[in-house]
């Protein structure tokens, strides 16, 4: 997925009808759920369809999030790895097909650990299930990147640095890091841990603090300090807009609104 030597601007959709406008404002990729882009709890035949949809989408369809369903346990008492390992080969091996780059592992459903056991070994499950998961597409192309979920989302992996321990410790080129601005933000996690995980960063999701809101409906000078960091480490991958467009009193059509992000994305990053 990386662009050379600049940054590629994306946004969080599974409407191609969005796409035709994200494309028109001047976005570079979209970014998919892997159960509607990828289907690994289908047959190849029946994904067929879906399949022919992503490659023939008005943008290229260059990262998906929403790995693993909650109904998979990765932690606990009643962890399960082999249906869930299974269901991510599946989806990455079908990611490559179509040509998608990164698939977004946050998943908090799935990897939160559950009430009397202890975090740590939640921990230590989750970051066996990356390693087993890395050996397994270890042929791919495609990369899993951690995502860091805030605390009030996930009670494991709530910051990058966390996420870099296990990137780390697996040391595999299919498993790397993403950085959640507004995850980092409501978690008060400085950007520094993005200049720290340096080039192991390789997908960012952005939205306005507080509010998730698209870039630009709030203070841009929030972001600013994470940008910086991009900029600081020579960052050239994705970062997708992961937010709401309905903000209270803005009735402007929603390509306005995306061409609002896209220029205060575009700022930030010159």
């Amino acid at each position: 997925m990386n662009s050379g030597n600049r940054i590629l601007f994306g946004s969080c959709t599974c409407d191609f009808a969005e796409m035709e406008e994200m494309r028109d404002v001047g976005f570079d990729y979209a970014e998919m759920s892997v159960g509607v882009a990828l289907q690994p709890d289908k047959s190849d035949e029946e994904w067929a369809p879906m399949r022919d949809k992503v490659l023939a989408a008005p943008l290229p369809v260059l990262a998906c999030n929403c790995f693993l369903p909650g109904s998979f346990r990765l932690t606990g008492p009643a962890a399960d790895f082999p249906p869930a390992l299974d269901y991510a080969e599946r989806a990455c091996r079908r990611a490559d097909i179509v040509g998608i780059r990164r698939i977004v592992f946050g998943s908090g459903g799935a990897r939160n650990v559950p009430a009397g056991f202890q975090i740590e070994d939640g921990r230590d499950q989750f970051a066996d299930f990356c390693a087993q998961l890395a050996k397994r597409i270890d042929d791919c192309k495609v990369v899993v990147v951690i995502e860091p979920l805030r605390p009030s989302e996930s009670n494991i992996v709530q910051y990058v640095w966390q996420g870099m321990q296990i990137v780390d410790e697996i040391g595999s080129p299919r498993i790397r890091q993403l950085a959640d601005f507004y995850h980092m933000m409501m978690g008060r996690e400085s950007a520094e841990s993005v200049v720290r995980a340096g080039s192991s960063l390789m997908h960012c999701h952005v939205a306005q603090n507080k509010t998730r809101l698209f870039p630009g409906a709030g203070d841009p000078a929030e972001l600013k300090p994470y940008f910086d960091a991009l900029k600081k480490i020579g960052y050239s991958d994705g970062v997708s807009c992961e937010c709401s467009w309905d903000a209270k009193g803005d009735e402007r059509p929603r390509r306005e609104k995306l061409a609002t992000a896209l220029a205060t994305l575009k700022a930030l990053a010159s």
